[in-house]
């Protein structure tokens, strides 16, 4: 089937890679996936092998109905979604999943990232990703790098990332011409933080101009504590929360 650009699609032909993704994900009957952009099915076919209690779908290329109607026919576990990854409603997903593991369209990685770690209150904390590397290394960034941003700072506030593994090109048909990752996200405390408004504003204004200073990007908000003369990707996580916390206490 021909790949669609404006779905960012790019299709994992390679065997081995998907055996190591099944690896990582480390599945037990106890968990429920969900998978995003499942395509023609391989990597669903894969999960479901490994006798999960459940795996969701979204999907939003009505081309690929046949094939998955297809395996969700021969297999209940497999329930079928049909939309628009990054407008979901993943919040009605039942039962609710608490793994994502995921080859994912690359235009769409920092959106669709940022709205699936605002449910690690309802328990989806792990997350496993095919990754361009280019946005997977920003992701994994650590502070003072020109990669740092929000969305990885926002990660790293909830627990920890890390690149698995790199992935060469001609492991995708049609082959991309960018390199990917193996990307693994765990969320292992503030389970809220990607929901709140108050610290992805903090983020977003505190990058908007990364030449300047945190006193000149964040001059609308309270006191940036002695951080004001540093530019925000120098700062670490916990200076970056340590930041929110006062502004929390400036707003009661």
């Amino acid at each position: 089937m021909k790949a669609l650009k404006r779905y960012g699609q790019n299709f994992l032909v390679d065997r081995n890679i998907l055996a190591c993704i099944i690896r990582r994900a480390d599945l037990s009957p106890d968990d429920v996936v969900l998978e995003i952009g499942p395509g023609q099915g391989i990597l669903t076919r894969a999960v479901l092998a490994e006798n999960v209690k459940c795996l969701h779908t979204v999907e939003i290329d009505e081309r690929m109905r046949p094939e998955l109607e297809a395996i969700a026919d021969s297999d209940g576990r497999l329930l079928l979604h049909w939309g628009d990854a990054v407008r979901y409603d993943y919040g009605s997903l039942s039962p609710f999943p608490n793994k994502v593991v995921a080859n994912i369209p690359y235009n769409i990685t920092t959106p669709l990232i940022w709205e699936l770690l605002k449910f690690a209150g309802k328990g989806l904390l792990y997350h496993l990703y095919m990754l361009q590397k280019e946005p997977a290394m920003r992701l994994v960034a650590p502070a003072d790098t020109k990669e740092r941003y929000p969305l990885g700072v926002t990660v790293q506030a909830m627990g920890y990332s890390r690149i698995v593994r790199n992935v060469p090109r001609e492991c995708f048909r049609p082959v991309p011409n960018v390199d990917s990752v193996l990307c693994e996200i765990s969320v292992t405390g503030n389970h809220e933080l990607a929901c709140d408004s108050l610290w992805s504003g903090l983020l977003h204004r505190g990058f908007s101009h990364r030449r300047k200073t945190l006193a000149n990007n964040l001059k609308d908000f309270a006191d940036c504590l002695s951080y004001g003369g540093m530019r925000a990707e120098d700062l670490t996580c916990s200076q970056w929360l340590e930041i929110y916390g006062e502004q929390k206490k400036f707003l009661r």
